[in-house]
């Protein structure tokens, strides 16, 4: 997880009255209409991919300012209930965006990263984050670098955390991935290399030996 103490966030893309509304969020968040900063939040994420990464951090400091300030949570629910129709409509937002699924599972991930109950990650979101990963594990999603991409980039950022959550689903979803690498016709050369390169990944306890982060990035280098 990021550092969640800065201040700075990176809401320079929106406009004049939207930042002042999000900067109001992240202080006072019952002073302003939290469903439709969720709305926000999501809409941007979906359409920019730099934001979607940046979005998890906002929105734990927008639920923990809420928390403190009225000891709610209607930032968090209006935000989880519209995952869940984003989610629903998964398949729908990839045939019509490739761009916008990967900023979505970007989103996702991040969010579960950062959002904690006790100090665990969300249970409500395991299995949503475990579904997107496995259609970016499906042959026509393999094919496609940038949802390699972003596959390999989720696991390496909360793969230990998904498979102490669900650890059979791991097994199943690299089972995948493997047979990808090995069986399947129409890979790139760069989307093997993640592959192998994710596969050794947790091989090694989720870590990466100084001899493999050398080979790899040579590799993507050259």
């Amino acid at each position: 997880m990021g550092e969640t103490g800065r201040e700075e966030y990176k809401i320079q893309s929106f406009d004049s009255e939207t930042q002042k509304l999000l900067k109001t969020a992240l202080k006072d968040p019952s002073s302003v209409d939290l469903d439709k900063v969720a709305n926000i939040i999501v809409d941007q994420s979906l359409k920019d991919c730099v934001f979607s990464k940046e979005a998890g951090r906002i929105c734990y400091t927008i639920i923990q300012a809420e928390s403190k300030q009225v000891g709610q949570s209607v930032f968090r629910r209006s935000l989880l209930n519209r995952l869940q129709q984003e989610y629903k409509d998964r398949e729908d937002l990839r045939t019509r965006s490739l761009q916008a699924w990967i900023c979505y599972v970007t989103f996702i991930c991040n969010i579960f990263d950062y959002l904690r109950v006790n100090n665990m990650p969300m249970m409500a979101l395991v299995n949503p984050v475990y579904d997107c990963l496995f259609r970016m594990a499906q042959p026509d999603s393999l094919r496609k670098e940038e949802e390699v991409d972003c596959l390999v980039l989720q696991l390496h950022r909360i793969g230990e955390q998904l498979e102490k959550m669900n650890s059979q689903r791991m097994d199943e979803l690299f089972s995948l991935l493997r047979d990808g690498f090995l069986l399947q016709e129409g890979l790139s050369s760069l989307s093997q290399l993640l592959l192998l390169e994710i596969i050794e990944f947790r091989a090694a306890d989720w870590k990466m030996t100084d001899a493999a982060q050398k080979y790899y990035y040579s590799e993507v280098t050259d």
